[in-house]
């Protein structure tokens, strides 16, 4: 890799234009082909070699990215580690091989389903080029070269990535790391581009080409893009993580045990990275009469910091500023100038019973340093506000585990939230191979995908079922001899030795 290329003065990047994203498709399309039959081994050793790339360059990434964001240098640090941590991790996938789902049936003449069974092999498949659209609060772990560009490159999908307007010049320099070091590495050229502008997306997301899609970002945005991709001639997957208000609720018996602790960790966690995660607890549902309220009303919280750039800073303003004017709503805590940029952080206040009378104004995101704390006398309210919650990325229930109304209570949530947590806060996802960040609508626009953990990559591939195929023309995975040495399913029974 040249060093005197990668590290050159990053100017911020002009729009791309039609035929610019036509010719960058053209080269998406020629080489899905190649990639999605290089080897899941060679695959993977290509995404390990991008990881060492942008590790080998974290301290020039991380001053660009501290000018364009107003991170911290350890908050940028922190998750430049992780998104090189999420393509080793699929790189590890990829050797395992079981993300495969390889299931074989071998012909029976004597299948009881009354006629004979024929020999059926099926495997996933690589969708072929996708749009991925990266996200302004995650400028590494959710950017350029975060989750869901990891997990298409390893389900064998080349890459066209819409780069985020907060971030450009650090998009434009990881672009150019990421395809120097594929470059480098053997793979395909046309494998992985970035374009930059709104028309951009756009005109990316509507080419036939194009076989699937994945946002982050706001509910307005995502659902424009979502309508795109539906709206096609040929429909194709979209992926959109849009928004969430992450509820939290505290049962009496828990506010009584541990009521200081959580009004501290609930105050750690609504203001982590001043508020602007998307799994932010963003209302806290606590017994009228506990401490909690009055430890909340007295707490100190943190200082201003800066919000990423000045559309998300006059969006969280606007939704601030609304929930400030309703009749039911008070301040509960705030800083010395909630609304100023940078803005002080602020807690509100209402109860279930305005709740639950006007949950359109006041069940709703806030997009930085504010919460809403929800009081209750009646627990078994809150059975009413989760029968009433729309689609959510996770829901928090803080509880001494003897409540009679806990198991009715996680029932519902399971069927709003895609991650459920007991005793503990939902800011920090930790990419693992059980993760779950999704949910339904709108917390995503499909429900049963994830785009954090190795269940990600399912996203980006499709079964196919080869019946009576002669050996010699089936992929090597579904030969009875598994040269590829991975798990499989076989006439029904779970085979994971080779």
């Amino acid at each position: 890799m040249n060093p005197s290329t990668v590290t050159a003065t990053v100017v911020t990047p002009s729009p791309t234009s039609v035929e610019e994203v036509r010719t960058i498709i053209d080269g998406a399309a020629a080489s899905a082909d190649r990639w999605a039959a290089t080897t899941a081994q060679d695959r993977g050793q290509i995404l390990e070699q991008v990881a060492d790339a942008l590790d080998s360059y974290s301290d020039y990434l991380i001053a660009i990215a501290a000018q364009e964001t107003h991170l911290t240098e350890l908050r940028l640090r922190g998750e430049l580690k992780r998104t090189t941590f999420q393509l080793r991790l699929f790189a590890g996938v990829l050797s395992e091989g079981s993300y495969l789902d390889v299931r074989i049936d071998h012909a029976d003449p004597d299948w009881p389903m009354g006629a004979p069974r024929p020999d059926l092999r099926r495997i996933l498949h690589p969708l072929g080029p996708v749009v991925v659209f990266a996200a302004s609060n995650f400028p590494f772990a959710f950017s350029v070269a975060g989750g869901d560009t990891a997990s298409a490159l390893a389900a064998g999908c080349p890459v066209v990535l819409k780069a985020h307007s907060g971030h450009p010049r650090l998009s434009a320099a990881t672009g150019r790391i990421v395809n120097q070091a594929l470059h480098t590495a053997g793979a395909p050229e046309g494998l992985f581009t970035v374009i930059f502008g709104t028309e951009s997306g756009k005109v990316a997301l509507n080419d036939p080409r194009i076989k699937a899609g994945s946002f982050t970002g706001s509910i307005p945005g995502g659902r424009a893009l979502f309508d795109i991709a539906n709206s096609r001639p040929e429909p194709i997957p979209f992926f959109g993580e849009l928004g969430s208000v992450n509820p939290t609720f505290v049962t009496r018996a828990a506010a009584q045990a541990r009521g200081v602790q959580i009004a501290g960790d609930f105050v750690a966690s609504f203001t982590m990275s001043a508020g602007q995660f998307c799994t932010k607890p963003g209302i806290l549902f606590v017994p009228e009469d506990s401490i909690i309220p009055e430890v909340l009303g007295s707490t100190s919280l943190p200082a201003p910091a800066a919000l990423l750039n000045n559309r998300i800073q006059q969006g969280y303003l606007d939704v601030l500023s609304e929930l400030r004017a309703h009749r039911d709503v008070s301040i509960l805590a705030q800083g010395a100038d909630s609304l100023a940029d940078p803005p002080s952080p602020t807690i509100l206040k209402t109860s279930i019973s305005a709740l639950l009378a006007d949950p359109h104004s006041l069940f709703r995101e806030c997009f930085g340093p504010t919460a809403l704390v929800v009081t209750y006398d009646d627990e078994g309210a809150l059975l009413d506000v989760a029968r009433g919650l729309d689609g959510q990325l996770t829901a928090t229930v803080h509880g001494e585990g003897h409540e009679p109304l806990l198991p009715e209570l996680v029932r519902l949530l399971a069927q709003k939230a895609g991650r459920l947590l007991w005793n503990q806060w939902p800011t920090g996802v930790s990419v693992t191979y059980a993760q779950q960040h999704g949910g339904p609508y709108p917390a995503t626009t499909n429900s049963g995908s994830t785009s954090v953990g190795t269940a990600a990559i399912t996203r980006f591939l499709r079964p196919v079922a080869y019946q009576n195929f002669p050996v010699a023309l089936l992929p090597s995975a579904l030969t009875d001899e598994n040269p590829v040495r991975i798990p499989r399913r076989v006439d029904g029974h779970l085979v994971t030795h080779p």
